[in-house]
């Protein structure tokens, strides 16, 4: 009896062992990193640039929404290939279809806030509306933030190409040697414009397909100056020596403005936030307080004069402090 049990045991042992070693096999091949990057370069194709129309709709039809019905009414939206670019320029694994469910379900959920909240009906549907928009701001600060990562990483891209060219690497090579030694985001992209050239795609739609691909200013200096070079002549590595002290220099006379300006930001955000942390505060403690603003007609309009004017006041101070560099 007791050897069965032991046997048991051993066997229960040995399953449980299987069972999770297949739930990480399926889970690693499904949403691992090699399963993402794979997903990522599929994306690249699809939102990145000049290929045939007829692969174009082959690779959308894959990654724009999981669901067919909601696939057929995507693809027959214009310009949905611009919004499917702006999410690959973010880096987020969110596909279009997604994003739009993600912007109906936090709308949704606001809606349904109405019947606890002492606020007009109007309001709150014009909150629910803002509400919507919350996964759209997340997807803007995600591709604020990668498109900044990859302007401080261009510099070094473009002296290690520079070193290439002058050991004696042909262009293509260098590209593929940035794509192998800098780190994401700005490897992947080169990567992936060398991988274009492997397959046969011609050097300066490649490089066109990377100017589209990343939206820096400074990154289509560097191919202007590449694609002129090929039509002219010239030493390319001198050239890219001077691309890459330029975007330095200016990414170092960004930083001093940024700092200078930081404290007129702060002041932006607080004086932004304050009346609406304000009137949530009062709403919280007397809400009879507040009722005011939206039972009698002058404090309609004094609720819509102080908007308007907060509005004005924000881009105003949103011009002042952003300074281009």
């Amino acid at each position: 009896m007791s050897m069965i049990f032991y046997a048991f045991g051993i066997l229960l042992f040995v399953a449980v062992v299987l069972c999770v070693e297949g739930i990480y096999l399926w889970w690693n091949s499904t949403h691992g990193p090699a399963a993402r990057r794979i997903e990522a370069r599929l994306r690249a194709l699809s939102a990145g640039g000049q290929v045939s129309a007829e692969q174009l709709s082959i690779l959308k039809k894959r990654l724009l929404s999981g669901s067919p019905r909601m696939q057929r009414w995507l693809m027959s939206v214009p310009r949905i290939g611009a919004l499917d670019r702006w999410l690959e320029q973010s880096g987020s694994s969110w596909s279009v279809g997604q994003l739009l469910g993600y912007c109906a379900m936090v709308g949704l959920c606001t809606v349904a806030l109405i019947p606890l909240v002492p606020v007009p009906v109007p309001l709150m549907l014009g909150g629910a509306a803002l509400a919507a928009l919350l996964p759209v701001l997340h997807v803007v600060r995600l591709r604020g933030k990668r498109l900044k990562q990859m302007e401080a990483q261009l510099p070094d891209a473009v002296d290690m190409i520079s070193r290439a060219l002058r050991a004696g690497h042909s262009f293509s090579g260098a590209l593929g040697m940035v794509g192998q030694e800098m780190k994401a985001p700005i490897g992947p992209e080169f990567r992936t414009t060398f991988e274009e050239i492997n397959y046969g795609v011609a050097l300066d739609e490649a490089m066109t397909n990377l100017a589209i691909r990343v939206p820096v200013g400074d990154l289509r200096y560097f191919v202007i100056a590449v694609l002129i070079q090929r039509e002219s002549g010239g030493n390319l590595a001198e050239i890219l020596d001077t691309i890459g002290t330029m975007v330095r220099e200016r990414l170092k006379l960004y930083d001093k403005i940024r700092v200078l300006s930081a404290e007129g930001k702060m002041s932006a955000w607080v004086l932004g936030l304050l009346p609406f942390c304000t009137a949530g505060m009062v709403m919280v403690v007397n809400p009879g307080f507040m009722e005011v603003l939206w039972k009698d007609p002058i404090g309609l309009k004094m609720v819509g004069g102080a908007l308007m004017s907060m509005a004005f006041g924000v881009l105003w101070m949103r011009k002042i402090i952003r300074i281009h560099v």
